[in-house]
């Protein structure tokens, strides 16, 4: 058997595992393993087929105890081949050994109903047989978890319960329940691969082979091996095969496999552009950055599965509650065996016959697996959309912000200033003429507020002239020769230093700045022209991220390091408390006096650098970022998508996952809580018991499976809405 290529960390590896399928075999595998010597925690997940070992610092457990203990529990290591992928595609059901269990159970099932019926001599023999050798794989299992120090599993209480049927002469019975057992853990199985195949889709989006540029030639190669300061030809209709640089080209480029952005961005020469996008229109050459192990889709799917693995705090409660509840009812139905022929007139094979009933509900699987289930398909839809949550505690903290702090600078606005105001005052030309003398003068400065000058000149498409003598002044502005004229462009402080300014020009400079924005004067011998106002203007999103927000119970705030007069101006026209001036501790001063006051949970959306104290002292941090190392690795959640939107998405998509974990929770409990009290009055049987305990199994199965199909409707959230806004996956 090949070895399983782990998927390590400083401390921790993950390893692949097939069969292991619900959430009593989660509890069999890290019971086992953990005893081993050199381990010192283990995490399995049935959604994603992995088990993460933490070994301990001293000593380290080998390879092969690892995969003889998973053998003999009945599972096995599954096999990758050198880019990370399975060696083979899954298996059909009838290929596999549950389904070849459910054949021969069935096939041994349906001939003792035809022996019985045309041969009645034989009696129950036929029956007897049939679940015998159906219980063989069963028996197997359940004894190598005994040998681990396991008794409490489905095996061992089917095993117990299948030969005890054949003690009190009910073997039909007997070998129906091992049937509906073969047929449920093959149910359990599809549905677990099927989710499993969703979760991983991202792993496909970046293609095997890439075309590198190399000595004047182009060649095929695989993408994984690809390295920093390559160059690839994308062409029309190519995915990107690894992080890089545009170098020459320009394209739009469809990067909703990356961020949930439904609409193409147009890319040109120095932008960066990621692993799995589409280019659409024309051919690009393009310089690689990272490697195929560190590129954008490789540490989207690293941390997703690191964020499976880190349970909430929800799932440990069901960890520690199914810990104690399945001794619990064992316990209860060896009383109910022995207890009512003791103390009434209930035959001893009837008490008996009730108790092994009672044993087959005993099973948590369904209650095991409800929220992890859930917890992991909200994560991975997360992850599809462009929403990274760094594990099911915080998405589990998501749902339950009652207050969000918000940076200014790239995250409620553009993070780059633009002309929002230009007036003439004196030429008699317009408003244009001013905008294009201006724009001569700023043309080879590199200043913010230069580059929206001249920017916004060219978006006119406005002949800017050239200039003669240009030059700094120092501290104030610029100056030069335009068309024959001595201009200058300054600010109002610099200008009513060299003379005074009439009323009714004051009174506007006053009234613009009071708005938040920077002005620059065009001056001909102090003589004012006209005036450019800019100003950082909020996000296209933004005033719609807010009220998603407000519209989920949540408050939006303002934290900024500007000026208070420009954030009260940002923030009164977004609608919002706003605070200005405020240093990174500042910042986390205030998000811990709100968290003091009952403001909280509060939340902190930043850039994952200035706002890092915040980020570190909120509840959750939210880094924007379009892939940026910060935003994957610094606060609790990224944003990829770069928008305000995605906060309130964030959000919702929490409380919708926290809706499926009770809804799962319910069912699991409700359903055993049923068939518990049935069986125990003798309404029920043994296989109806089988039938509660797989078949609420699959059902919370499917139910979190809904969450992948997750989609966020802003219009219709709702203040405090706890209910998810979801609907089946499509594709």
């Amino acid at each position: 058997m090949k070895n399983s290529a782990p998927i390590a960390t400083a401390t921790a590896s993950t390893l692949r595992v097939e069969g292991m399928d619900c959430g009593g075999c989660e509890r069999k595998v890290e019971a086992a393993l953990g005893r081993l010597e050199g381990i010192e925690e283990v995490s399995a997940s049935s959604v994603t087929g992995s088990v993460t070992i933490h070994p301990q610092q001293s000593t380290r457990s080998s390879h092969e105890a690892i995969e003889r203990t998973l053998n003999e529990l009945g599972y096995r290591l599954a096999g990758e081949d050198e880019g990370g992928k399975s060696d083979a595609s899954p298996a059909s059901w009838w290929q596999t050994a549950k389904g070849r269990l459910v054949i021969v159970t069935g096939g041994l099932l349906t001939l003792a109903f035809v022996l019985r019926l045309t041969w009645p001599a034989l009696g129950n023999w036929p029956f007897v047989a049939a679940t015998l050798v159906g219980l063989v794989p069963i028996a197997q299992s359940a004894w190598g978890a005994l040998k681990m120090r396991n008794p409490f599993t489905i095996e061992m209480l089917m095993s117990i319960a299948a030969l005890g049927a054949l003690a009190i002469d009910a073997a039909a019975e007997a070998a129906v329940v091992v049937f509906l057992f073969a047929v449920g853990e093959l149910l359990e199985g599809v549905a677990a691969s099927r989710a499993r195949r969703s979760i991983s889709a991202l792993a496909d989006l970046t293609p095997s082979t890439a075309r590198l540029m190399e000595d004047g030639e182009i060649r095929e190669v695989s993408a994984a091996t690809l390295t920093p300061g390559q160059r690839v030809l994308v062409r029309p209709g190519d995915r990107v095969p690894c992080d890089g640089r545009i170098l020459t080209g320009e394209s739009d480029v469809d990067e909703s496999p990356i961020n949930g952005e439904s609409v193409p961005r147009s890319r040109a020469p120095g932008d960066d552009i990621f692993a799995g996008t589409v280019n659409l229109d024309a051919a690009l050459e393009v310089e690689v950055t990272r490697g195929a192990e560190d590129n954008t889709i490789a540490r989207v799917i690293r941390l997703v599965e690191e964020a499976q693995a880190a349970k909430a705090p929800v799932a440990r409660f069901i960890d520690r509650f199914a810990f104690y509840y399945m001794p619990a009812v064992v316990g209860l139905a060896l009383l109910m065996a022995v207890v009512p022929p003791l103390v009434s007139t209930m035959a001893w094979s009837e008490s008996v016959y009730r108790a092994l009933a009672l044993l087959l509900i005993a099973c948590p699987c369904a209650l095991v697996i409800s929220t992890p289930a859930a917890i992991a398909a909200g994560l991975s839809a997360g992850a599809r959309r462009g929403l990274l949550i760094k594990g099911g505690a915080v998405l589990e903290q998501l749902g339950k912000l009652r207050t969000v702090a918000l940076d200014k600078t790239g995250t409620l606005t553009a993070g780059t200033p633009k002309v929002t105001d230009v007036e003439d005052w004196a030429t008699g030309q317009g408003a244009q003429e001013i905008l294009r003398l201006a724009a001569a003068l700023e043309r080879d400065s590199s200043h913010p507020i230069a580059t929206a000058i001249f920017s916004h000149a060219q978006q006119l498409g406005l002949s800017i002239p050239q200039t003669n003598g240009n030059r700094a002044l120092s501290g104030r502005g610029v100056a030069g020769q335009v068309e024959g004229r001595e201009l200058s462009l300054v600010s109002p402080r610099q200008l009513t230093e060299q003379a005074a300014l009439d009323d009714d020009l004051s009174a506007r400079i006053a009234e613009l700045e009071h708005a938040g924005k920077s002005l620059a004067l065009l001056v001909e011998s102090e003589r004012p022209l006209g005036l450019i106002a800019v100003r950082d203007e909020p996000r296209e999103d933004a005033q719609e991220g807010l009220t998603a927000l407000s519209r989920l119970g949540v408050q939006a705030v303002m934290l900024s390091g500007d000026n208070a007069r420009t954030a009260a101006a940002i923030g009164g026209s977004l609608g919002i408390e706003a605070y200005g001036e405020l240093m990174p501790e500042d910042k986390a001063r205030r998000v811990q006096a709100w968290q003091a006051a009952g403001r909280g949970p509060v939340g902190k959306v930043g850039d994952g650098i200035n706002d890092a104290p915040a980020l570190a002292a909120a509840d959750v941090g939210i880094a924007m970022g379009g892939g940026t190392d910060v935003a994957l690795e610094t606060a609790d959640a990224a944003l990829l998508k770069n928008r305000v939107t995605g906060i309130a998405e964030l959000i919702d998509l929490s409380r919708a996952t926290l809706r499926n974990v009770k809804t799962n929770v319910a069912l699991a409990l409700g359903l055993k809580a049923i068939f518990l009290v049935t069986t125990a009055l003798g309404i029920t049987g043994m296989w109806i018991a089988v039938m509660a305990d797989t078949g609420a199994t699959v059902l919370v199965t499917l139910n979190a499976m809904r969450l992948l199909g997750y989609r966020f409707s802003p219009v219709t959230a709702t203040s405090g809405s706890a209910s998810p806004r979801y609907q089946e996956a499509t594709s």
